[in-house]
């Protein structure tokens, strides 16, 4: 356990001393924000407004809904961004060092792993914080105590299932270059994938269900339901049961397989579920894998 943890812990300050892949984590993040600040949220509140008036609570739940969006995002990018030692140590061969150490090939794998979810898990708490005091001084309020304790936990599973995701595909990545490609790529994607870029609801009915399949819309599904329960209560007040399930459609808040809806149970279940699958088959890559 203890070259675990000191392996981790190598691989922790390892990323945080590299500051274009600290940078390169958060790009997404200050993209969608900047994007955000220059019309996506314009335009989101002039459809709420056009729907039903321009009552209270409008910005407090496009906060919400856009702030519930980074956090998912942050934890995908992120996870990304830590398991980008483990790409320098294969292309440096310090990987293959590893694999022949006094150290259980699963302790270098967990090493890994742990360090993830350690860096992660940390600076989702801190931009979850972040994101309350923004909500906060643009007129909303914070998440009451247990909601707060619930995005926590929906985090945390948040945190376990995307490193499991991102470790099996760094195992196929052997190059900072091929890194940065995935990571661009990636960057690219999750905003679509999301529905922060454009919302879910819009998509055409096929492209709905290939994005319901990938678990990283779970996530931010699972995230939004918490964090605008409260201004969805406060805006659509007085407003017709189809026009706030409308909304919640199109944006994303709630998902749906056909026209059955998933509930927050399906959906943690989902991310739950894709944390065993993918290190079943990140063990199962490893026990065949050979470094070049």
């Amino acid at each position: 356990m203890s070259a675990i943890l000191n392996l981790a812990s190598r691989n922790i300050k390892i990323y945080i001393r590299n500051k274009s892949l600290v940078f390169f984590s958060f790009l997404s993040v200050i993209i969608i924000i900047g994007l955000y600040a220059l019309f996506l949220g314009k335009v989101q509140v002039a459809g709420i407004q056009n729907t039903i008036g321009d009552v209270a609570g409008i910005r407090f739940l496009v906060d919400s809904w856009i702030m519930s969006g980074l956090l998912a995002i942050n934890v995908i990018t992120i996870s990304l961004g830590v398991l980008g030692t483990m790409v320098r140590d294969i292309e440096e061969k310090q990987f293959s060092d590893f694999m022949v150490a006094p150290v259980s090939r699963t302790g270098v794998v967990l090493s890994y792993l742990v360090a993830s979810w350690v860096i992660t898990f940390a600076f989702s708490i801190i931009a979850l914080l972040v994101s309350e005091a923004y909500i906060v001084l643009s007129g909303g309020a914070l998440l009451a105590f247990l909601p707060f304790l619930q995005t926590i936990g929906v985090i945390a599973l948040c945190v376990i299932s995307s490193s499991a995701v991102m470790y099996l595909l760094v195992t196929f990545i052997k190059s900072s270059a091929a890194f940065a490609t995935l990571s661009t790529l990636l960057g690219t994607l999750i905003g679509f994938i999301t529905g922060v870029y454009v919302p879910l609801g819009i998509l055409p009915p096929a492209v709905q269900k290939f994005v319901i399949l990938v678990p990283f819309s779970h996530a931010a599904a699972a995230l939004r339901q918490i964090f605008c329960a409260q201004p969805l209560a406060q805006v659509f007040k007085g407003a017709p049961p189809e026009v706030l399930a409308n909304y919640e459609k199109v944006y994303g808040i709630k998902l749906f397989w056909g026209s059955d809806e998933l509930s927050m149970g399906v959906m943690l279940a989902v991310l739950a579920g894709t944390a065993v699958v993918f290190l079943l088959l990140s063990a199962l890559r490893l026990r065949k894998y050979k470094q070049n």
